[in-house]
């Protein structure tokens, strides 16, 4: 008989006793014996959030062994794959080997389905037997191993209709284009910081939808070759690199873009610290900044808008909003180029 598990998973926390899996330091990853609420997943592939994985690769100067031992170090540490610099996680995809006893039934899954999870890997029990392949250029790390997850847990099931590495790319940030659907209204000005990344190329599209032939949208890049990238793809009205840390010249550019009126939906998806303040002074007091990013500072966005007197309505990146998986597949549906690029990208 399986033993009765909670709900949001309180009883895999080994310590500090009490708190919720994510926050907690140690989780318990014990994958022999599931709880009657837990699915036990055969993980093929991890999706390092982005912010993540570039901390480790940098930790790693870009060796593959050390990456590899600082992977096996986090989940050796904690019982899961939560980054202690950044705090992030990332999703995996698997194959479901085991239903607990009280979710059979219950739930749209059976034994042998191929899913990705939608909750992250800072929260999700997690074992890893071998580290097979590192892609760095993807954020993906291929692996034997098991993961549990816990019945209030969520996921996607695999599409049919494309490759399992090109749906796991696009799912790990369905939250992003997903919010910038419910946050952009028609005749919207909307900047996307980081536009030419996965989550970026995804936000544009989207952004262009919702905000009509009335609206605007600005596309704000890091290097040149996602610049010219996203250009091709004609989401955008005006597209330009700069970096997103200085916001002197990206304040100046939006003020000419805009006669002076600035944007009303900023969308920031980078992976780096310190572009809060750009986010925050190239937005109308009566506008939103939504930060996906999992290396924005709350500390820095509150202080540093309330330092300039700015009135703006800030976003924690929550990565789930109801419908989020399919409004993401469904950009790669709908638009061939899109699809072209991430299938060429992370596929």
């Amino acid at each position: 008989m399986q033993k009765k598990g909670n709900k949001y998973g309180i009883h895999r926390v080994i310590e500090p006793k009490g708190v919720l899996p994510q926050p907690a330091n140690k989780i318990d990853n014990n994958m022999d014996e599931i709880y009657d609420n837990e699915i036990l997943i055969d993980v093929k592939t991890l999706n390092i959030d982005s912010a993540s994985f570039t901390d480790i690769e940098a930790r790693a100067n870009g060796d593959h062994e050390k990456i590899k031992e600082i992977m096996f170090d986090i989940v050796a540490k904690q019982g899961k794959h939560r980054n202690p610099w950044t705090g992030s996680g990332g999703m995996l995809l698997g194959v479901v080997e085991k239903i607990g006893d009280a979710l059979k039934g219950k739930i749209d899954l059976k034994e042998g389905d191929k899913i990705a999870t939608l909750v992250s890997l800072s929260l999700t029990p997690l074992r890893i037997d071998k580290i097979k392949e590192i892609r760095s250029d993807v954020d993906q790390v291929d692996i034997e191993g098991k993961a549990i997850l816990f019945e209030s847990g969520i996921y996607a099931k695999i599409p049919t209709d494309m490759p399992e590495k090109l749906a796991l790319s696009a799912l790990d940030v369905a939250g992003a284009p997903a919010q910038t659907a419910k946050l952009v209204k028609p005749g919207d000005t909307v900047l996307i910081i980081g536009a030419g990344g996965k989550s970026g190329m995804l936000c544009c599209y989207e952004a262009k939808k919702r905000a009509g032939v009335t609206g605007k949208v600005i596309g704000l890049c890091h290097s040149q070759k996602s610049t010219d990238r996203l250009k091709k793809l004609n989401f955008c009205d005006y597209v330009f690199a700069a970096d997103a840390t200085q916001p002197v010249p990206i304040i100046e550019e939006i003020e000419k873009l805009t006669n002076g009126e600035m944007v009303d939906v900023t969308i920031n998806n980078v992976n780096i610290p310190d572009t809060e303040m750009t986010s925050v002074l190239v937005t109308k007091d009566t506008g939103v900044v939504y930060f996906f990013s999992m290396a924005t500072s709350f500390t820095k966005a509150a202080l540093g808008a309330e330092g300039v007197g700015s009135d703006v309505t800030m976003i924690v990146g929550n990565g789930y909003t109801k419908g989020h998986a399919e409004i993401t597949l469904q950009e790669l549906r709908e638009c061939s180029e899109l699809r072209k690029i991430f299938e060429e990208l992370y596929a």
